[in-house]
C-alpha cells in the first residue's frame, strides 16, 4: 500500500502537519518488559528481555519497522556507539517482522552491514511489536531511551538521518548514562572500515525546500525558486533523488495531489513522479488474515 500522505508531510516535517507522529510509551510512560529471539552467536533462538536485563539502569531500544539504507545506517551507527557504553548503558534492536524465518534469513545475509556487537532480537509480535507499546507499524524506526523502567526519550522517524537526527538521539542518551556526546563524524567509519553499503544522507535542506514549494501562498517565483534548488540537489545527491522520487509518487498516486500546494508546485510534483518514479519503492502488500478474501 502507498504510504500515507500525511506520513509523507511527517517525513517532510511540513507546516501543514500540526499532528504530533506517535510510536511507542511516551516520555514518562513505563518501559515493560517483553521478550524477543535472538538471532546470532550465544543467544541465538533464546528467548531476550532488554529492559528486565537493564533493572532500571539507561537503556536503549531500537525498534526496526522497515528495513532499507537509512534505517540500517543509523540503527547501525547508534548500536555501535551504545556498544561502547555497556558498562553503563544496555542496548537492543527489536526487529519487527511478519515473518520471523524470513527475518532471520535476511539478518544473517546482511550480518555484515548490521552493528558489530549488538544484541539484536525478532520480535514474536508481528510487525506491530509488543502489544503494551502502542508502536506504529508506519514509521521506519522507534527509538526509545529509558531509565528506572520509564520512557526519557522518544524518537519515531519516518526518514531516519544520520545528521539530523543522531545528536539528538546521543544527547538523550548521556542524560540518563553520563558522560558527553559524541561528535557524530567521530562515530562514522572511516578509511578501509567504512563501510561500502553506507547510505548517502538525504540533505536536510531538501525538506526545507519542499516546504517551501508546496506551501499554499507561494507565489509562483517562489515555487520556481524551491524547485529549482531541489533540481539541483537531484543532481548532485542520489538519496535526495530517491526520496524524492518516493514523495512525489505517493503524493501523485495517492489521488489527493490538489490538496498539496499551488497549481505550479503541482506541476513540479507530476514531473518528478514521472521522471523519477521508477527509483521509488513498490508498494508492499500486507500479508492476507484469515477472512480476508
Amino acid at each position: 500500500m502507498i504510504r500515507s500522505l500525511v506520513l509523507v508531510l511527517f517525513a517532510l516535517g511540513s507546516a501543514f502537519a500540526e499532528e504530533k507522529l506517535f510510536s511507542g510509551p511516551q516520555v514518562g510512560e513505563k518501559l515493560k518488559p517483553f521478550k524477543v529471539k535472538g538471532v546470532f552467536d550465544d543467544v541465538a533462538g533464546k528467548d531476550l528481555d532488554f529492559v528486565t536485563k537493564a533493572d532500571g539502569k539507561p537503556i536503549l531500544l531500537v525498534f526496526v519497522h522497515e528495513l532499507n539504507r537509512p534505517s540500517l545506517g543509523m540503527t547501525r551507527v547508534l548500536m555501535n556507539y551504545a556498544v561502547t557504553r555497556s558498562k553503563d548503558l544496555v542496548s537492543g534492536i527489536v526487529w519487527l517482522t511478519e515473518d520471523a524465518t524470513e527475518a532471520e534469513t535476511k539478518l544473517k545475509q546482511i550480518r555484515n552491514a548490521l552493528p558489530k556487537d549488538g544484541a539484536i532480537g525478532i520480535s514474536p509480535d508481528g510487525k506491530e511489536g509488543p502489544g503494551s507499546y502502542g508502536l506504529n507499524r508506519n514509521v521506519t524506526l522507534t527509538i526509545l531511551v529509558g531509565k528506572e523502567n520509564k520512557v526519557t526519550a522518544n524518537f519515531p522517524l519516518v526518514q531516519p538521518s544520520i545528521e539530523a537526527d543522531l545528536p539528538k538521539i546521543l544527547k538523550a542518551i548521556v542524560a540518563v548514562a553520563g558522560g558527553e556526546a559524541p561528535k557524530v563524524e567521530d562515530l562514522l567509519p572511516k578509511g578501509k572500515d567504512a563501510p561500502k553499503d553506507r547510505p548517502a544522507e538525504v540533505d536536510p535542506k531538501m525538506a526545507t525546500h519542499l516546504r517551501a514549494m508546496i506551501q499554499l501562498k507561494a507565489t509562483p517565483e517562489d515555487v520556481e525558486k524551491a524547485a529549482k534548488e531541489i533540481e539541483k540537489m537531484i543532481k548532485e545527491n542520489e538519496a535526495v533523488k530517491k526520496e524524492i522520487a518516493r514523495i512525489s509518487t505517493t503524493l501523485v498516486n495517492g489521488g489527493k495531489l490538489d490538496n498539496y500546494g499551488t497549481e505550479k508546485a503541482q506541476e513540479y510534483l507530476k514531473k518528478w513522479a514521472k521522471e523519477y518514479g521508477a527509483l521509488a519503492p513498490k508498494p508492499k502488500e500486507r500479508p492476507k488474515k484469515d477472512g480476508d478474501k
